[in-house]
């Protein structure tokens, strides 16, 4: 009921957190929306750059966990720049260890590993359950990753009474390898094997078995979700995910409750700005740069992977647009880039209040790029859809964060930091303001509509 009154941005944006509870739901939900509004979808290894056409949508995916989408304008020439906003869609969870079968005091376990920097005492006590993807064999014999999403709890990392540890409200520590170990069942459900289940465990299983590595019932989940014998599973990667929905909240529904906010919100706002953007009548005839959208997988943990912000993903695709090294040079001379992820809402002297607008982002050693002249163009940006500009730095005597901007700003790309205002980062449910969704719809819209027309406007060399 909440859900129904309120910013219909901030709907649309649930809607696609609720379906993507790893980077690899994220890309195909985002891929999904792409191609209803008429891209195209290319690959790495096909010779697509020689067949573009003026007005042309495209996207391509790598590893299924990174998405580029770009649009070719009227009249397109190599050497133009590029305007891109950059994004990233993996958040802070848990993921399945590669051997996960534990037992303790009765109970299946599932053994995880940390990835990124949660608060992870906000996992004790949720309703947990598994997403991914999984190899399969396919009734051809050939094998294919499958998406997964388990919906419903079918994991729980319980903490001890408070009867047992009276103190613990005092100082509430635990050790992330021998106490914060999810739970799945009870071992008696297991004590039952049939002869079929039995022979997973022999000792001449292929090297693309994995039914030595999991509990029996963990790979009967699996493979009932995929409709496939646990035998045809050969490998996963399976995140751990809160099932209780994001939903609007406050008394005016001006927040949202959520996980993976940080930076789901961006990625979805990029996605929504550019769909919206190739349907409206404007797109037909603007001149000047090619649009893109780039959604990395890895910023939490420092892009340095094949589908990370320090890939060849944009590299790559400024290359194949302006092959020369003149115009390759010319080209990026012409770009510019809005690095998009979530910001605090809390800071002494630059304190962004949720709902009142996009936030700049500056630190003067460069953890953010942001300078004068990109957040000049930014605030124009914003001015012209009518919206507002906060500011945000972070206190001296505190370590700042980082996004895939600076990493992107070595390319040689004008960069600029921005976000929006949220509580809780990191925790399992975040909390940001329901109106920021389209705060920053309009931002990326208005980038696509009037970056190259106002970027010549302004002198500085």
């Amino acid at each position: 009921m909440m859900l129904m009154s309120g910013p219909e941005a901030a709907k649309r944006f649930l809607t696609f957190v609720n379906a993507s509870p790893t980077p690899f739901h994220a890309v195909h939900n985002a891929s999904i929306r792409l191609e209803a509004s008429g891209f195209k979808k290319v690959l790495e290894a096909d010779d697509w750059e020689n067949t573009l056409q003026p007005r042309g949508k495209y996207y391509f995916t790598r590893n299924q966990s990174s998405l580029v989408a770009f649009t070719i304008p009227p009249n397109w020439k190599p050497g133009a720049g590029v305007s891109i906003v950059a994004t990233h869609v993996d958040s802070p969870n848990l993921r399945v260890r590669p051997v996960s079968k534990r037992e303790k005091a009765g109970y299946l376990q599932v053994g995880v590993e940390t990835y990124g920097g949660g608060i992870w005492h906000s996992w004790l006590d949720r309703d947990l359950s598994l997403a991914g993807r999984v190899v399969v064999t396919q009734q051809d014999g050939t094998f294919q990753s499958k998406l997964i999403k388990v919906d419903r709890p079918i994991l729980r990392i319980p903490t001890l009474a408070i009867h047992l540890d009276r103190n613990i409200n005092d100082s509430f520590k635990f050790n992330q390898e021998t106490e914060f170990v999810p739970i799945l069942g009870l071992i008696a459900k297991n004590l039952n094997k049939t002869p079929e289940n039995d022979k997973v465990l022999l000792p001449n299983a292929t090297a693309t078995s994995v039914q030595g590595n999991h509990h029996p019932a963990l790979l009967s989940v699996i493979a009932d979700e995929l409709s496939v014998a646990p035998e045809e599973i050969h490998d996963f990667e399976l995140h751990l995910y809160d099932t209780q929905p994001s939903v609007l909240g406050g008394i005016d529904n001006e927040f949202m409750f959520s996980p993976r906010m940080d930076n789901l919100l961006c990625s979805f706002s990029a996605v929504d700005a550019m769909s919206t953007h190739v349907s409206s009548p404007n797109f037909n005839f603007l001149e000047g740069n090619v649009n893109c959208i780039a959604l990395f997988n890895h910023e939490e943990i420092g892009s340095v992977s094949t589908s990370g912000a320090e890939s060849s993903l944009i590299p790559s695709l400024l290359q194949r647009l302006s092959p020369s090294p003149a115009l390759h040079s010319q080209s990026v001379a012409r770009s510019f880039l809005i690095s998009a992820d979530m910001g605090h809402a809390h800071e002494e002297n630059h304190q962004p209040v949720m709902n009142r607008g996009i936030v700049v982002k500056t630190n003067a050693k460069q953890r953010y790029a942001s300078d004068a002249i990109g957040s000049f163009l930014v605030k124009k940006l914003v001015e012209r859809k009518g919206g507002q500009v906060q500011e945000y730095e972070v206190r001296n005597d505190m370590a700042c964060g980082s996004t895939v901007g600076p990493m992107l700003s070595k390319i040689g790309l004008r960069t600029v930091d921005v976000g929006g205002p949220m509580l809780s980062m990191h925790s399992i449910r975040e909390t940001a303001g329901s109106h920021d969704v389209q705060n920053a719809i309009d931002l990326f819209t208005s980038f696509f509509e009037g970056f190259a027309e106002l970027d010549k406007s302004l002198t500085m060399d």
